[in-house]
């Protein structure tokens, strides 16, 4: 028979819905043994050319 899970699914989306909604892009999810989830984002490159609108609405200009 095997252990009982440490984990619930309900557990993985709320920590899933919660990192979204802090503005992650999730592009990997760990669990470990012990249940530990562990959430990565996706990386994203900054453009190459940025926009030069940018500074200005950001208060730079």
């Amino acid at each position: 028979m095997s252990a009982a899970a440490r984990f619930k699914e309900a557990d993985v989306t709320r920590a899933v819905r919660g990192a979204t909604k802090a503005g992650m892009m999730v592009g990997r999810i760990e669990i470990d043994p012990n249940g530990k989830i562990v959430i990565l984002s996706e990386s994203v490159a900054p453009p190459v050319d940025p926009n030069p609108w940018d500074d200005l609405l950001n208060g730079k200009a």
